[in-house]
């Protein structure tokens, strides 16, 4: 078994704001997904992620951000255990993200040992 990143990118759900019932439908879906493949030994950890941040280049240059398109912006992360990309990709298909033209980006984790 190996453990794999979904990095969530856009989905932005903003849209729903306008709506209380909508929203609480939407993250309803993520509970259920998420207990599934919890309940399932497939998920070990994973949180949303705040708007606000910043961004360090060149050692130092610090900007406030991230500003890119929402399509780009990261939201949250994911830690899957499975036996292969093949299989966490397959996992990967039924997050709610997909409703709202996000995508989930999946890669494997790298073992430090020396």
């Amino acid at each position: 078994m190996s453990e794999f990143l979904y990095l969530f990118r856009g989905g932005d759900a903003r849209n729903l704001e306008s709506s209380p019932e909508r929203l609480q439908e939407h993250m309803g879906k993520w509970m259920k997904w998420m207990e599934e493949l919890g309940k399932a030994g497939k998920m070990t950890g994973g949180l949303p992620l705040k708007n606000e941040g910043k961004t360090v280049k060149n050692r130092g240059v610090v900007t406030d951000g991230p500003f890119a398109e929402g399509k780009e912006i990261v939201g949250g992360y994911m830690i899957i255990n499975a036996k292969d990309i093949n299989e966490a990709t397959e996992i990967s298909k039924d997050c709610p993200i997909f409703e709202f033209d996000g995508t989930v980006e999946v890669r494997e984790i790298q073992s430090m040992e020396m």
